[in-house]
């Protein structure tokens, strides 16, 4: 992997290369789905998802009410510890990257080992649960803020949504012929995560299925390997 790595006071301190991108949006996407089948349907990476779930459950008295609601403000704290970080490293001038991503995989293996050690997983209101899924959202959150700090150079790798609507609009200007280098470049730095995205998905919810919580070695392999990419980047 070949890491980009500008001056430590840039704003997009060491952006990673596409495959780094797109190795994180793999993660995003496993622990997403993993979290969302194996706890009663909680989103670790998507609060918007969370506030959509929190309006069926008040309607249909639905379970795990609790978990989505505190889900809430341990993402709130998380993001803030994180930028906190990441402004304070700036100040330093140091590079913030590789911390964070260890400060991620930390929180990821802390949810791997509470869930392998809580499972089965019977009731969404235990406590058990609801603190196995709040391990789940505070490493997805460090990545959220991340995202949009030290790694904004390749935009956002845990909500695709945006992302699916660029890719959709550069196919149909590549198809028409207005603005194609754009286009085309935009495609190269977005497509790869959004498809990464997809397979962590799908790697994500049939993992869980088959292996329970060690399925998550698989999304902390991923983040040990973009870290490696920085360190050789960095030297």
């Amino acid at each position: 992997m070949n890491a980009v790595l500008p001056s430590a006071g840039s704003r997009d301190t060491a952006a990673p290369a596409t495959s780094g991108a797109s190795l994180l949006a793999f993660v995003a996407g496993f622990v997403d789905t993993a979290g969302f089948v194996a706890l009663f349907g909680l989103f670790t990476a998507h609060m918007t998802g969370n506030l959509v779930l929190i309006g069926d459950s008040l309607a249909t008295h639905r379970a795990g009410i609790a978990a989505k609601l505190l889900a809430f403000p341990v993402f709130l704290l998380v993001v803030a510890a994180t930028r906190l970080y990441e402004l304070r490293a700036r100040r330093l001038g140091r590079d913030a990257a590789v911390p964070i991503l260890l400060a991620e995989m930390a929180v990821l293996a802390a949810f791997l080992v509470a869930g392998v050690l809580a499972a089965p997983f019977t009731d969404a209101a235990a406590a058990g649960t609801i603190l196995v899924g709040l391990l789940g959202v505070a490493a997805m959150s460090i990545q959220n803020a991340s995202s949009r700090s030290v790694f904004a150079g390749h935009g956002p790798t845990t909500v695709m949504t945006g992302n699916v609507t660029q890719v959709t609009m550069d196919v149909v200007d590549l198809a028409r012929g207005f603005d194609a280098a754009q286009a085309r470049a935009r495609l190269r730095r977005m497509g790869p995560p959004l498809l990464a995205f997809t397979a962590g998905a799908i790697a994500g919810g049939l993992g869980v299925m088959r292996f329970g919580f060690a399925c998550l070695a698989c999304p902390l392999v991923a983040l040990a390997i973009v870290v490696a990419g920085y360190r050789r980047g960095s030297r």
